[in-house]
C-alpha cells in the first residue's frame, strides 16, 4: 500500500479495522485506520472493500465522508493528549488513516489493575491533558462525545491520549437507527438521546462524560444512565459518597458537572476547571506513578486509531426477503386447507388435514468482513458475505398460521430459507397427494372432484 507495509492486524470492530504497519519512507511504525463498517461492506477477491446491498451505497458513502472529514479535523490539531493525524487517503474503494502507534492500555484496564482508587492529585494530573485538548477542539466548535475509559489510551509515560472521534459510526448509527451502537449509558448525557432543538450539544456534552469517567476512576461503578434519570433521579452525589477521601471541592464541581440537565452544567472547560478546584493551576505534568506503573501483567501495544467496538455492538442482521416468501406461502397454503376442510363438511365427515409447519434452523450471522492483512497475503482468498437488507414489514397471518410460524423479526440466513422454502414445498407437495388420493375415491361427488381440481390448479400455481 504505497509506502506502507502492513506487518500485523491490531484490532478490527463494527466500523473499522486497524493494523499495524511500517512506514518505509520514513522508517517508523504506524497505525493504520480503514474505514470498513461491517454491516454495509465487505472484503473482495482483490482487497478492495464492496458495500453489500445496492440500497446501502448512500449509507456507506456518507460514513465514508464523514471518516474523512474525521482525519482532516484530527490532522488540523496538534496536542499531546489528542490522536495525531499523519495523512489520509481514498483506496481500495475505502479510506485510510495513518497515526502513530502508541504503547500502552486503557484508562479502564488501568483502574482495573490498581488495588485502590486514584488519589486526587493523580486524577487532576490526568484530567489536565484531556481538558486542555478538549478545550482545543471545543474553539472549533467540536466535541469529541464518545469519551470514556476504553476511549482514553495511557502510555508507558503516563500521559493521557484521547483516542479518536468516531464520526462515521455516529453518522452511520443515526442514519441506521442503531443508538446503541455508540452511546454508552452511564457517560452519554440526555442530549445524546434526543436531537431537539431544546437539547443542543456541545461542551456540556464532552464535561458531562469526562466527569462521569472521574466517577467511574473513584467508586468503580457509573452513574445512573441519563434517560433513566430524567424519569427518576436516583443519582447519588460524589459529595456523599467519597467524602473524607478528596477534598468537598472537587466532588462537588464533578457533582455539578453530572447534572442530568444541560444548562445546570459548567458551560466549558474553564468553568468546569474553577469548579473542581484546577482554575489557575500551571500546565500539568502526566500522572506519577498510580497510573504510569499500575500493571498487573506485561501490557499489549495497542494503536490509538480506533477504539475497537464489541462483537455485541455490531448491527443484527435483519430478516431476509425469503422469510416473506415462507410466511406467504405457508399462510396461503393454510388458508387454501381451511376453505377446503370446510366445503367438505358440507358433504361428508371431514378428512384429516396435513400439518404444514416451517422448519428452522441455527441463526447464521453475518460474517465480519476479512482485515485487509488476510486478502494481500500469498494466495489471497475472497470472503463473501451475504447481503443484510432491511428489517421487513410484518405480513399479516392467519390466527392459525401464527402458531407454527417463527418471529418474522428473527434473522434467516440463505440456508435456512432454502430449508424452510424446501419443508414447505414438501408438506403442500404431501397435501396435493392426498387430495389426488381423495378425488379416486368413488363414492365421492362430481363436485367434491370438480373442487379437487381447481385446488390442485391453484397448488401448481403456487409452487411455480
Amino acid at each position: 500500500m504505497g509506502e506502507f507495509e502492513i506487518i500485523g492486524l491490531v484490532g478490527e470492530g463494527g466500523f473499522g479495522i486497524v493494523y499495524l504497519a511500517q512506514d518505509h519512507s520514513l522508517e517508523r511504525k504506524v497505525a493504520l485506520k480503514e474505514y470498513m463498517p461491517a454491516s454495509l461492506a465487505s472484503r473482495g477477491s482483490d482487497a478492495a472493500v464492496v458495500v453489500r446491498s445496492e440500497r446501502h451505497h448512500e449509507t456507506f458513502a456518507i460514513g465514508l465522508r464523514s471518516f474523512v472529514n474525521e482525519a482532516r479535523l484530527l490532522a488540523r490539531f496538534d496536542h499531546p493528549a489528542l490522536v495525531k493525524v499523519y495523512r489520509f487517503w481514498e483506496a481500495n474503494g475505502t479510506a485510510y488513516m495513518a497515526m502513530p502507534y502508541y504503547d500502552g492500555r486503557t484508562l479502564r484496564d488501568v483502574l482495573a489493575s490498581l488495588d485502590a482508587p486514584p488519589d486526587e492529585a493523580t486524577l487532576k494530573r490526568l484530567l489536565a491533558p484531556v481538558m486542555e485538548a478538549l478545550e482545543l477542539i471545543h474553539a472549533e466548535q467540536c466535541f469529541h462525545r464518545d469519551i470514556a475509559p476504553d476511549n482514553i489510551m495511557i502510555l508507558r509515560d503516563g500521559r493521557p491520549v484521547l483516542l479518536d472521534f468516531g464520526a462515521a459510526r455516529r453518522v452511520i448509527s443515526d442514519m441506521t437507527q442503531a443508538l446503541t451502537v455508540i452511546l454508552k449509558p452511564g457517560y452519554a448525557p440526555i442530549e445524546q438521546y434526543a436531537e431537539m432543538p431544546g437539547m443542543k450539544q456541545g461542551p456540556w456534552t464532552d464535561l458531562y462524560a469526562l466527569a462521569a469517567v472521574v466517577y467511574y476512576a473513584i467508586l468503580h461503578k457509573l452513574p445512573p444512565p441519563s434517560v433513566s434519570r430524567i424519569v427518576q433521579d436516583s443519582y447519588e452525589p460524589l459529595s456523599q459518597l467519597a467524602a473524607g477521601r478528596y477534598s468537598h471541592t472537587f466532588l462537588r464541581g464533578i457533582d455539578a458537572c453530572l447534572a442530568v440537565k444541560a444548562e445546570d452544567r459548567p458551560p466549558s472547560v474553564a468553568a468546569m476547571r474553577a469548579l473542581i478546584g484546577m482554575a489557575g493551576s500551571a500546565p500539568a505534568s502526566p500522572p506519577a506513578t498510580p497510573l504510569a506503573q499500575a500493571r498487573t501483567t506485561p501490557p499489549t501495544p495497542q494503536a490509538a486509531a480506533i477504539r475497537v467496538d464489541q462483537d455485541e455492538q455490531r448491527p443484527r442482521p435483519s430478516a431476509r426477503p425469503q422469510s416473506r416468501l415462507i410466511i406467504v406461502l405457508v399462510a396461503a397454503g393454510l388458508t387454501l386447507a381451511s376453505a377446503a376442510g370446510w366445503h367438505f363438511t358440507r358433504v361428508r365427515p371431514p378428512l384429516p388435514a396435513a400439518p404444514i409447519v416451517t422448519q428452522s434452523e441455527p441463526e447464521t450471522p453475518a460474517s465480519a468482513p476479512a482485515p485487509l492483512l488476510a486478502a494481500t497475503a500469498s494466495e489471497p482468498q475472497a470472503q463473501e458475505s451475504a447481503p443484510i437488507e432491511q428489517p421487513v414489514p410484518p405480513v399479516p397471518v392467519p390466527a392459525s398460521a401464527a402458531t407454527v410460524l417463527e418471529t418474522e423479526s428473527a434473522p434467516v440466513a440463505p440456508t435456512a430459507a432454502a430449508a424452510s422454502s424446501a419443508s414447505t414445498r414438501s408438506a403442500i407437495t404431501k397435501s396435493r397427494a392426498r387430495s389426488a388420493n381423495a378425488s379416486g375415491d368413488t363414492e365421492r361427488s362430481q363436485a367434491e372432484r370438480d373442487y379437487m381440481r381447481q385446488l390442485n390448479r391453484d397448488l401448481d400455481k403456487m409452487l411455480r
